[in-house]
């Protein structure tokens, strides 16, 4: 489905998110950019916002809404090292699109905490994992949490591309951001209740691009 298309959808079932497509446009084209340069996203946020962002690794990760098999050269490369597990292997494994949340390794995150500051858990990722090219994408319903600030800084620091998914006002991430997507609602609730759609388009988006379903084999 063409990414006008998803867009349209989005848009027809959520009218308030109408002056929020090319804001939406323009941060599927940067993941885009990114996956093709053989980049990655790391996606944070904290509370119901934590939970997003692994809800928006996972339907990265694996396979969304359409078939992503590997293809006919790695399927024989894992039957040639195991025919019995490597036949599993080629039948069941799909390419994934590279994306980390920072909130999803209660060990380092709490050793973060502990040792540097609690405001540091999403920063000193940025650091450990990012480079320049990849993608941070920062989940907040005011736009105001500072250790997700604290990441889009060291993020373009490191000339990352950042992208803000915010409630109405932007709150000061909105000064951190390459794109800024701030959904029309205030209250955390309903804040939340249009973020997950716009995060189920971008997905819907970017699989449909590198995964098309009119083409199985990658």
């Amino acid at each position: 489905m063409a990414k006008d298309k998803i867009i349209q959808q989005l848009i027809s079932r959520y009218p308030s998110l109408s002056e929020l497509a090319g804001t939406i446009d323009k941060a599927t084209a940067a993941i885009i950019r990114c996956y093709t340069n053989e980049g990655k996203l790391l996606i944070c946020g904290n509370g119901g916002s934590s939970s997003d962002s692994e809800h928006f690794a996972a339907e990265l990760m694996k396979r969304f809404e359409s078939p992503r098999p590997v293809n006919s050269k790695l399927k024989e490369k894992l039957k040639a090292i195991s025919a019995l597990r490597g036949s599993v292997l080629a039948d069941k494994l799909e390419y994934g699109l590279p994306a980390i949340s920072l909130s999803a390794n209660p060990a380092l995150t709490t050793a973060i905490l502990n040792d540097t500051g609690p405001g540091l858990i999403y920063a000193q990722q940025v650091i450990g994992y990012g480079k320049p090219g990849d993608i941070l994408i920062g989940i907040s319903t005011s736009g105001n949490s500072l250790n997700v600030i604290d990441a889009c800084i060291t993020a373009k620091a490191l000339n990352m591309y950042v992208i803000c998914i915010t409630g109405k006002s932007g709150g000061k991430m909105k000064n951190h951001c390459d794109t800024l997507i701030n959904v029309p609602e205030e209250k955390t609730a309903e804040v939340q209740e249009l973020q997950l759609p716009v995060i189920h388009a971008i997905c819907r988006i970017i699989e449909n691009h590198f995964f098309p379903t009119s083409n199985h084999e990658q």
